[in-house]
């Protein structure tokens, strides 16, 4: 194992932001994009890849074109039309998501265009029912201030959200089109040189809060997402997708910065051997071989009529399980691109003997294959034509090992790493929208969105400790806090204490996410409910956390099922006082001995028994009265 110093490997990370605006309908028709579970219509598709007008096809979309998979369509009728299902053309680009783009493009001192062209993206994995997602450049150039320091814009674009993904099996794809066709503003920055990863968060969490200054973006998980373009010198550039939270963006530029100075090193081991590329004559078929391995997945796979493969790699004994960072090997490489073929792994020379295969099937391998000193092997079990594509794929990427890391398109994952997702996309992949004729933008409209651009963040802070009188730490936690346009919400009712709100949905709900607890299952119209019987007095601020935390469980759907089930209502004073009165009988030799110094340690005991039930304040009164005709 050795360590990494970012700077000294040339590490270069360019952000991609897509942010979901807040415009209360889509890009392309009138439909209102409100998520919902229920679904009235399914429809399936097959997509396939098709040339581009130069006659060429984008290496993306064959990509996805070998998985075949079917895809299914669920939707739901108040949040999606024909325009979704592509059976009926794109409506007039929506006004207000447009000059959304220019308040953000004149905010971040970008050249806006005097026209804006309508392209098409290909697009093949499902996410988009015409295989393709509409999208337009609308300014580039331009600048992000943070802390003293520019980092350059390389373009703005307006375009269409992708459908959400529910679930991916071997044969099919579920998507749902509530969410497809949403505006949403893509700015590209320019890639910065990075010696340690926060930097980068400090420049996605500058930007985000550029955006929520206009108060026309969506707010929380999904509704911003970073697509991280990474490189260090001698690499190709790798663009992981779909990373959604700040913590994870510092994680993931490690792990990708590791992993691609891991393959360097690879790389530099394979050329030091003078290594010979492998081809399809270095494939065999080892299917009779096998027929008496103990191996319990060789024997299944022959069951299931599989055919067993083995590869050749001359010289290579000892690369494909080699690790120059934890975790960092050709092997798991190669065994994430034959994944997405439907097959399930990969065995190689490095790892064997061993789940099931003995040196004697091993020894059989080395004769069938002439394998000869330092050789190695794989060995892959599969269906045609699956096989033949997954053994082209590993051909493929042991040749680019040769040259360290290649171009490749990465998905983030919860746990800080990136698993393998396709091949980068070429510049075949976009061609001129035929539906929609161009969007000229007149000086007057520049001029309008430049009078309009909001206040700094810093600004806008100030604006909400003055307005709510919370502290400055609160204000930063509000104005970055998903919930921030519910805070308001709520605190428009004098009654609510803006503090007690603002820590419950910053402090609370962040402080049960840690515990591993779903806050997407706690609805904004159930924290709204929580609030409103609080204010009507028919619930403790105690039991707040308590309703929070049965729904974020998933024991519960409902503020109102909460209070059935837990019974927290409040409990009357004469219930209350007879509760009191029992645990200060029950440790009565304290109270005597004490008297007011045991109201702290009896205020504790008095709290579990009625938690929810009573607030604080009127618990601590009646137990200080109490306390002191106890003593007396």
């Amino acid at each position: 194992m050795v360590d990494i110093d970012f700077g000294k490997i040339g590490l270069k990370v360019g952000l991609e932001i897509h942010q979901q605006l807040l415009t209360n309908k889509k890009l392309f028709c009138d439909c209102n994009p409100v998520e919902s579970d229920e679904y009235d219509k399914k429809f399936v598709r097959k997509l396939r890849a098709s040339k581009s007008e130069l006659g060429e096809f984008d290496p993306a979309a064959l990509f996805e074109k070998t998985k075949s998979k079917q895809i299914n369509y669920y939707a739901n009728s108040q949040s999606s039309c024909l325009v979704e299902k592509d059976e009926e053309p794109p409506h007039n680009l929506d006004s207000s998501a447009k000059d959304l783009s220019l308040l953000i493009s004149t905010a971040l001192e970008s050249k806006v265009f005097s026209e804006i062209h309508v392209m098409r993206k290909t697009v093949i994995d499902g996410s988009n029912t015409s295989g393709f997602q509409r999208t337009m450049l609308v300014a580039q150039g331009g600048n992000l201030k943070i802390n003293g320091k520019s980092v350059g814009v390389q373009s703005i674009c307006l375009e269409e959200d992708a459908a959400k993904l529910l679930n991916d099996t071997k044969h099919e794809r579920n998507y749902s089109l509530d969410r497809l066709g949403i505006p949403l503003v893509e700015i590209a920055l320019e890639p910065v040189d990075v010696t340690e990863p926060s930097i980068v968060r400090d420049i996605a969490l500058a930007l985000g809060r550029l955006l929520r200054t206009t108060k026309k973006v969506k707010r929380g998980i999904g509704s911003i997402r970073q697509d991280v373009n990474i490189s260090i010198s001698g690499s190709g550039i790798v663009e992981v997708k779909g990373v959604q939270q700040l913590d994870q963006l510092e994680k993931i530029i490690e792990f990708e910065a590791k992993r691609l100075n891991g393959l360097k090193i690879i790389s530099e081991k394979i050329n030091s051997l003078n290594v010979n590329k492998i081809s399809k004559e270095d494939v065999m078929d080892v299917t009779e071989s096998f027929k008496n391995c103990n191996s319990k997945i060789i024997q299944d796979a022959l069951k299931n009529g599989d055919m067993i493969k083995a590869i050749k790699l001359e010289k290579m004994s000892g690369l494909i399980g080699f690790e120059p960072y934890k975790g960092i090997r050709l092997g798991k490489e190669i065994a994430e691109v034959v994944r997405f073929f439907g097959i399930g792994g990969v065995f190689h020379s490095d790892e064997l003997p061993n789940y099931g295969i003995d040196q004697k099937d091993i020894d059989q391998l080395i004769k069938n294959l002439e394998l000869v000193e330092n050789d190695g092997f794989l060995i892959i079990a599969g269906h045609n034509p699956s096989l033949e594509i997954a053994i082209e794929a590993i051909i493929n990427r042991i040749s680019q090992a040769h040259d360290g890391a290649p171009a490749v398109t990465r998905a983030a994952t919860i746990s800080g790493e990136t698993v393998f997702l396709r091949p980068r996309p070429g510049a075949s992949r976009m061609y001129p929208e035929t539906d929609i004729p161009p969007i000229r933008i007149n000086q007057d409209e520049v001029d309008t969105a430049r009078k309009n651009i909001p206040k700094g963040w810093e600004e806008s802070l100030l604006e909400i400790e003055k307005k709510y009188d919370v502290n400055r730490q609160l204000s930063e936690q509000l104005f970055d806090s998903e919930y921030f346009e519910l805070f308001e919400e709520i605190c428009k009712e004098k009654s609510n204490s803006p503090n007690f709100v603002a820590s419950s949905l910053c402090s609370t709900i962040t402080n049960l996410q840690r515990q591993g607890l779903d806050s997407q299952l706690l609805k904004p119209e159930e924290i709204l409910r929580v609030f409103k019987l609080l204010r009507e007095g028919k619930i403790t601020k105690e039991s707040v956390e308590i309703i929070f935390e049965q729904i974020m469980k998933g024991k519960e759907q409902s503020v109102n099922d909460v209070i059935k089930n837990m019974s927290i209502e409040i409990m009357d004073d004469k219930q209350l006082e007879k509760n009191i009165e029992k645990i200060i009988n029950d440790n009565i030799d304290i109270v005597k001995k004490d008297g007011l110094r045991s109201l702290s340690s009896l205020m504790g005991i008095v709290m579990k028994e009625v938690r929810g039930k009573a607030s604080g304040k009127t618990v601590n009164e009646l137990l200080r009265k109490k306390i002191k005709e106890y003593s007396n």
